[in-house]
């Protein structure tokens, strides 16, 4: 309830800080002859004619002159790690500010330029680039880091990281309430910002249906590529769309909680039984019983030089 005060708090902002070109693009969408009505009938400025939180973030000329983290960035790396200081793996870094709508728009264009693909036969009859990630997965996971972030949490911004196997989405701020990020399917709606969402729900960003994470595992699913993964830290929800085809019937041979234990050796370099066990908080005989089973379906491998080599540790195999 607190958060969601915060986007109908009251700012210094006025009429006169709006970005007017954007505004009358909403309203002509609408089919709204008076901009400043509608502000006002969706609660984005005061009678006085001051602009709430939500009217700067969505209209404000330059929202990022009073919230310097209402940004999102793109981020695109060569191969699957990031890698540190000379070593590191970035090809582009974009940063994108302004209005929640304009932002989004060119940050959607650039993602969908950098994102992994390959060549194939399109909907138009033409060969050309088809994306590894369903653009409906990684759109929808963007808008709703957008839409949904936590924006009195000023000191993070969005990013999105495209690898060549995986596109993650990094939005400041948990999931409201006790929901349950290992069970993403079973959150209810819940709109942080309800203002922010009402708009983008009008320019055709979202639907306010509550089902967007559902739709996201259906895309992934009908592309046949593993189920969308949430990582929930103190501060942040981490979203990651992998390009791996899945075959559902290994998937089904699996011992629980493979999945996460399969991203704890994808996280960790060189990972051995006892990082596995720390990350995911599973007990020795429990992580070494899944191990064996992921091992014996050829999925990752042990790599040591003895059974009782301390630097042994685990790897996805190719």
């Amino acid at each position: 309830k607190g958060q969601a005060y915060f986007e109908g708090s009251t700012t210094d902002a006025t009429v006169r800080d709006l970005d007017h070109e954007l505004l009358n693009e909403y309203a002509t969408a609408l089919g709204s002859t008076d901009p400043t009505r509608l502000m006002h009938s969706r609660t984005l400025v005061t009678p006085d004619g001051r602009l709430t939180v939500a009217g700067v973030l969505l209209f404000g000329e330059h929202p990022q002159s009073r919230y310097p983290e209402a940004s999102l960035r793109v981020l695109r790396y060569r191969g699957t790690e990031r890698g540190t200081g000379s070593r590191q793996m970035i090809l582009s870094d974009v940063r994108y500010d302004g209005p929640i709508p304009r932002m989004l728009r060119e940050a959607a264009q650039e993602v969908e330029r950098i994102a992994p693909a390959r060549t194939a036969l399109r909907p138009d009859g033409r060969f050309g680039p088809v994306g590894l990630v369903p653009q409906d997965a990684w759109l929808e996971g963007m808008v709703n880091a957008v839409v949904h972030r936590s924006y009195s949490f000023m000191g993070d911004h969005i990013r999105v990281e495209v690898f060549d196997d995986r596109i993650e989405i990094h939005s400041p701020g948990r999931f409201p309430g006790i929901s349950d990020p290992s069970n993403p399917l079973a959150i209810n709606r819940f709109a942080r910002n309800p203002r922010i969402a009402r708009v983008c729900a009008d320019l055709h960003f979202g639907q306010e249906l509550g089902e967007g994470i559902k739709r996201m595992f259906e895309e992934m699913r009908l592309a046949g590529l593993a189920d969308p993964e949430y990582h929930q830290t103190s501060g942040s929800v981490r979203l990651t769309l992998l390009t791996e085809a899945v075959d559902r019937e290994l998937e089904n041979r699996l011992p629980e909680g493979s999945r996460e234990l399969l991203r704890a050796i994808r996280a960790v370099t060189h990972a051995s039984t006892g990082d596995i066990t720390r990350t995911i908080g599973i007990s020795r005989p429990v992580a070494i019983r899944r191990l064996k089973a992921l091992r014996d379906e050829g999925v990752i491998d042990w790599v040591g030089a003895s059974p009782k080599d301390p630097r042994a540790y685990w790897r996805l195999r190719s």
